[in-house]
């Protein structure tokens, strides 16, 4: 390689609550000549991303319009109450949309979940952001319902958690423009779907082995029938003239009884 080749390179985008740490170790170990970028994105930002050529694939947040995007859904993630840990609801293992029917809610600008309607009270302002969000719940503004990794990514010592069931689930997918399917997106898919090296899509499947000549003539030979054997009770020629069907000619004199 000259000095004024660059070699090609991958961009990632992901988006805020996805670690992407486990695909891009696997990356790096089977393509250690194609250096792969990680982008930071917004939720609501990562489908223009893509569009614009900003990344070559990316980690979104469904839905997306699929009129020229392609996305593989990966997983579901659990909806979590982000609470204050001197809160009432500290002590119970999961809540309901019920739970919260007397609760401040608050309900960010960038939220990822899809409500027909909201839980809870509806607060004064909405927050402009997830981080803006947390905040107002560590000051006792209000509660925050979020996917989990959103809650963990945001983490603070005075809040924790609580499952809430009953409640919209966000969906993670691998999205890239389906016009721009090349062969790094396609390495990038295989190693998201858990392919191994020799099972990578593109790779020539191993012919199969040819069988033993030895093995071939033996199962030839077990076909034919035995020299001088018919079937029974077939029309073949043989020494046993005298058996013939009823109705038949008969061949020779017919032996006289003692």
């Amino acid at each position: 390689m000259t000095g004024s080749e660059v070699p090609p390179a991958f961009r990632l985008a992901y988006v805020p609550g996805v670690t992407p740490t486990k695909w891009v170790r696997i990356w790096n170990e089977r393509l250690p000549g194609t250096p792969l970028t990680l982008v930071g994105v917004s939720a609501a930002e990562a489908a223009a991303l893509l569009r614009d050529g900003g990344a070559d694939a990316g980690f979104v947040r469904l839905p997306v319009d699929r009129t020229d995007l392609s996305a593989i859904p990966l997983y579901t993630e659990t909806t979590v109450v982000v609470i204050p840990k001197d809160h009432a609801a500290a002590a119970v293992e999961e809540m309901t949309a019920e739970d919260l029917a007397e609760e401040i809610v608050l309900h960010p600008l960038d939220d990822p979940l899809d409500w027909e309607r909201p839980p809870g009270r509806p607060a004064f302002e909405r927050p402009a952001t997830t981080e803006d969000a947390v905040e107002l719940v560590a000051a006792g503004v209000g509660l925050l319902v979020v996917p989990q990794s959103l809650a963990r990514l945001h983490h603070r010592k005075d809040l924790t958690y609580r499952p809430l069931t009953g409640a919209p689930e966000s969906r993670i997918a691998l999205s890239w423009p389906e016009e721009k399917t090349t062969d790094l997106v396609e390495e990038f898919i295989g190693i998201v779907r858990g392919r191994t090296v020799n099972s990578t899509r593109g790779r020539a499947p191993t012919p199969p082995q040819p069988k033993a000549k030895r093995a071939e003539k033996k199962s030839g030979a077990a076909r034919k029938p035995a020299a001088g054997r018919t079937s029974r009770g077939g029309s073949g020629g043989g020494s046993g003239g005298a058996k013939t069907s009823k109705g038949g000619t008969k061949r020779g004199k017919p032996r006289r009884r003692p």
